[in-house]
């Protein structure tokens, strides 16, 4: 039996997972949680043969918390389930270490598929995800400027084009307005802009705020 433990702050299509996983007879949710945090402290204190994972979290989003599981915990099997569009977001959670990264939209038939062919360590990549990490590859030159933004910069960019102020995603990031403020001049810097205005309008023409709805 495969004891696994999902973190996603969406009560609703959490206790659909949940219940779907435990109709098979060797896998089973032992363990929920509502954030990267709670996650974190619930690895340190038991055992997990799989962790899902959502990206969009309140606080550290799922690629920071990916990371931090890595640093002391570099064999668990992690799926990000994730409501975000894989060519943005699939490569960078590969690269932080992730096992697999899927769509919430994913059928759930190929869901417990891949949580079967993850466990022990092994990687599952989509086509979808194979076809974007060989372009990410073979055409790095003519990769997107925001490809070029470490994962916080692109967080930080994304809360900019929805409106939050810099107080707003201080807050909610748990960073000093500096720190924002930094993270923003560099994505500036990077991407060649003046405004917010700008990066809104670059955000939306690069499909980064194209996330799929989620019921919450």
């Amino acid at each position: 039996m495969q004891k696994i433990i999902i973190a996603d702050d969406h009560p609703m299509l959490r206790a659909g997972l949940v219940q779907t996983i435990n109709k098979e007879v060797d896998l089973k949710v032992v363990a929920e949680c509502e954030s990267g945090e709670e996650l974190i402290s619930k690895i340190r204190d038991e055992d997990y043969d799989i962790a899902i994972i959502d990206i969009d979290m309140p606080g550290r989003n799922g690629i920071d918390i990916l990371k931090e599981i890595r640093k002391e915990n570099k064999k668990l099997p992690v799926l990000i389930l994730s409501g975000y569009d894989e060519k943005n977001y699939g490569i960078r959670a590969i690269q932080a270490g992730a096992n697999a990264y899927l769509s919430k939209e994913t059928d759930i038939k190929i869901i417990i598929d891949t949580l079967r062919k993850i466990k022990g360590g092994k990687k599952h990549i989509s086509p979808e995800l194979a076809e974007a990490l060989a372009n990410h590859i073979d055409f790095t030159s003519d990769k997107p400027l925001h490809e070029n933004l470490s994962d916080r910069e692109l967080e930080v960019m994304i809360l900019i084009a929805k409106g939050k102020t810099v107080s707003e995603i201080a807050e909610q990031l748990f960073l000093s307005v500096n720190t924002i403020n930094t993270y923003r001049a560099r994505v500036m810097e990077k991407l060649n802009l003046k405004t917010n205005t700008q990066l809104a309008l670059y955000v939306l023409e690069n499909g980064l705020l194209d996330k799929k709805p989620l019921t919450k």
